[in-house]
């Protein structure tokens, strides 16, 4: 409706030019009037062509768009079961003292596999939502409006949460620190009562710990510990920051926080390491 009204606004301006025109210079009446009626044709042609263009381009991102996001809210459910899967073989180690490294080590694998799909499903999304972006600025300012929400000098929407995390994790396996803690740094911004909050959490106590940065690394843990009573992340959280006691020298509140580990969580992978640990400081349990 816009458009056509602009159209109309334009001919009726171009009409009257030429009217004028022709009463001030009677002999270039014919010239002038072919002249009007050829813009005419020339932005009629271009609005229906931009007109035809959004619609293709509309329909055709709406469909992908669903897609995109119907797979990424599977992918995401089927991840959050292989949580689920992690922690029942976890109990079963606590309870029956089996060993099953073997089973363990094939879900996480399952699990990396499910967050690289994440990452890269991601990105597909966000390139859908940037094309998408670019052709609502064009059409904004064909139409002579104003830029629309998320346009250059706008602040868009943030990435969504699955970008954000298996962003996170992509940078963290690639080392790439500095990245990892920005991307897990707005997760904890924009999201920070999901179920993957406390484990964005956990990742930038990981990072640090990485860096030899242990005083930061150990605050990051403590907060899994405090803000997130109900999060997997709770043992290894545990455990590393003992481990970062250690590292700054710490050993008295370092063996504490080990035979925390050994007490709290009998039977687990954190159990086993958490001994290894007091054996070498020649503590006993």
């Amino acid at each position: 409706m816009q458009k056509r009204w602009i159209i109309g606004l334009l001919a009726a301006a171009m009409v009257a030019g030429a009217s004028g025109a022709a009463l001030l210079a009677p002999t270039r009446v014919g010239a002038v009037d072919r002249e009007v009626i050829q813009l005419l044709q020339m932005v009629t042609q271009l609005a229906q062509q931009q007109q035809a263009l959004q619609l293709t381009v509309t329909q055709n991102a709406a469909v992908e768009k669903t897609l995109i996001e119907q797979s990424l809210d599977s992918v995401s459910k089927l991840n959050q079961s292989m949580g689920a899967l992690q922690k029942s073989v976890m109990d079963m180690q606590a309870n029956s003292g089996a060993r099953l490294d073997s089973m363990t080590t094939q879900v996480q694998g399952v699990s990396d596999n499910l967050q690289e799909l994440l990452a890269r499903m991601g990105k597909l999304n966000q390139q859908l939502t940037d094309t998408q972006t670019a052709i609502q600025s064009i059409d904004a300012k064909l139409a002579g409006g104003a830029p629309p929400p998320g346009a250059a000098g706008a602040a868009g929407p943030p990435p969504s949460a699955d970008l954000l995390y298996s962003n996170g994790l992509r940078d963290l396996n690639g080392k790439k620190y500095d990245l990892a803690t920005q991307e897990f740094q707005d997760y904890l911004k924009y999201y920070p009562d999901t179920d993957l909050a406390s484990n964005a959490q956990f990742y930038l106590g990981e990072i640090a710990f990485a860096q030899a940065q242990y005083s930061q690394a150990m605050n990051a843990y403590t907060k899994v510990v405090e803000n997130y009573p109900k999060s997997f992340k709770l043992a290894s959280a545990r455990l590393k920051k003992a481990l970062a006691l250690v590292e700054v020298g710490e050993k008295t509140t370092a063996i504490r926080e080990l035979r925390s580990v050994v007490r709290l969580y009998p039977g687990s992978e954190e159990d086993r390491r958490a001994r290894a640990k007091l054996k070498e400081l020649g503590a006993t349990v």
